[in-house]
């Protein structure tokens, strides 16, 4: 018997977890502080974010979130490969990549706190909100891509999920999609080992998830996801082949959920404490910091800064947030129909009596 073809799954890694050079080959960018920095500075701040927004969600002024604790490398490194006129088509933990992008701290609160002006994002505004179906969003990132190669335009779509939305029918017909079509589009899993309380290893038999992208015929590899070094120049390299018209790719960045999957879990619940404690030795801002301060471009005194500047930011964004005035009940049938059916033209006009004072 002969074989037809053969498969190889690559896995790159630049930085070891103790923040050390895994090897010789750096990308250029690497070697360089002044490009660092501010990939170092952006995870900081997810974090910083992300703290604030936990707080303020068990006080009641937001809704659900769901923090991307220990994910901040993918995030960061993903948004920072993408030119500005490329189109991010993310999930519901992706905020990071969202704040590199351009989304503001204040627009991410709003969406959380259930407000449709959340999704409105003034400096990246073909960006698609946040996908909550999972899986879905990557056939809506074929689609962006497929009007790229229509128009001719030299842009790529960047679509992210989780190793959950994996195991869904959308993202295989999404990605078959992008294969058959050969289209300019990028797909980057998050492999955080967990879909809720369901451990990576119970949802799919594959070795790996790069792996599902060889039925599509496309390129698929691995990533060490807590090293935002590989991050940002594989999902680079491989934005780059589909703007040069090379076709799509998907890329697996391997990573661990350190927080709950949201607000309303308990994550403590399910996972062994002890796995979770090692895979803090792993985390990418602890990383990417060791680094840094090997090459003489980090200390104490600048993290703290840092912290303080992130603090500050944060807190401006949140006391922006505040401020806001409720949207009018009115904007939740703005987008509907071009015409209100009557049964819902009449729940237009009762949200508006009660929303007038002594009605």
């Amino acid at each position: 018997m002969g074989t037809v073809a053969r498969f190889e799954i690559g896995f790159t890694q630049y930085l070891s977890p103790q923040g050390t050079p895994a090897g010789p080959d750096l990308p250029a960018f690497a070697r360089d502080p002044a490009a660092l920095l501010p990939l170092y500075r952006a995870m900081v701040l997810t974090r910083q974010f992300d703290l604030k927004a936990i707080a303020m969600q068990r006080t009641g002024q937001i809704g659900t979130f769901a923090s991307a604790l220990g994910q901040e490398a993918i995030g960061v490194g993903v948004a920072s490969a993408m030119h500005v006129d490329d189109v991010l088509v993310p999930s519901y933990r992706d905020h990071a990549a969202q704040f590199v992008r351009g989304v503001t701290m204040t627009e991410s609160l709003l969406y959380w706190g259930g407000d449709e002006r959340g999704s409105g994002f003034a400096a990246v505004p073909q960006d698609f909100g946040n996908c909550v179906p999972i899986g879905t969003q990557v056939g809506h990132a074929a689609g962006v891509a497929y009007a790229f190669k229509l128009r001719g335009q030299p842009r790529v779509a960047v679509s992210i999920l989780g190793d959950g939305g994996t195991s869904t029918g959308d993202f295989y017909e999404g990605m078959n999609m992008a294969g058959a079509w050969h289209v300019p589009l990028v797909i980057v899993i998050n492999n955080n080992q967990w879909a809720i309380s369901m451990p990576r290893g119970k949802q799919t038999a594959a070795q790996t998830l790069a792996q599902k992208a060889i039925a599509a015929g496309i390129p698929g590899e691995q990533v060490d996801g807590n090293d935002i070094v590989a991050v940002r120049h594989r999902v680079g390299e491989a934005i780059e082949r589909a703007r040069a018209g090379e076709g799509p790719a998907l890329i697996e960045a391997v990573t661990y959920r350190l927080g709950d999957h949201t607000t309303a879990d308990d994550a403590s619940r399910y996972r062994d404490e002890a796995i979770v404690k090692e895979a803090w030795r792993h985390e990418p801002i602890a990383r990417l910091r060791d680094y840094l301060a090997s090459l003489g471009a980090w200390d104490a005194a600048h993290e703290e800064a840092l912290i303080k500047e992130c603090h500050q930011a944060v807190s401006a964004a949140v006391e922006a947030y505040l401020a806001l005035p409720p949207p009018d009940p009115s904007a939740m049938f703005d987008c509907l129909f071009e015409t209100l059916p009557a049964a819902m033209a009449d729940q237009l006009d009762t949200a508006r009596r009660y929303n007038t004072p002594n009605a």
